[in-house]
């Protein structure tokens, strides 16, 4: 069963992420630029999924998260 994208910006902190992220960082934009082809994924992803059973990560937080990595690894070493 595939798991709802659920944001959970007030679990532990009483500032908001989006006012931790600064205006000007790369995760920004590369969001703009995933999320609208996560979106159009999502059927794909919905098929995938069993009707019944434990609620999985959501796809779209896994793909995010393995984007992520890589923007860690890739912009230092095209800094230098």
């Amino acid at each position: 069963m595939r798991g709802p994208e659920n944001k959970q910006d007030k679990l532990f902190s009483y500032v908001s992420q989006e006012d931790r992220i600064p205006q000007n960082h790369p995760m920004r934009k590369m969001r703009e630029l995933i999320d609208p082809i996560l979106q159009k994924m999502s059927p794909q992803f919905e098929k995938m999924y069993a009707e019944t059973g434990r609620p999985s990560i959501p796809p779209e937080y896994l793909l995010r998260a393995s984007l992520d990595q890589l923007n860690q690894i890739i912009i230092p070493h095209l800094k230098s």
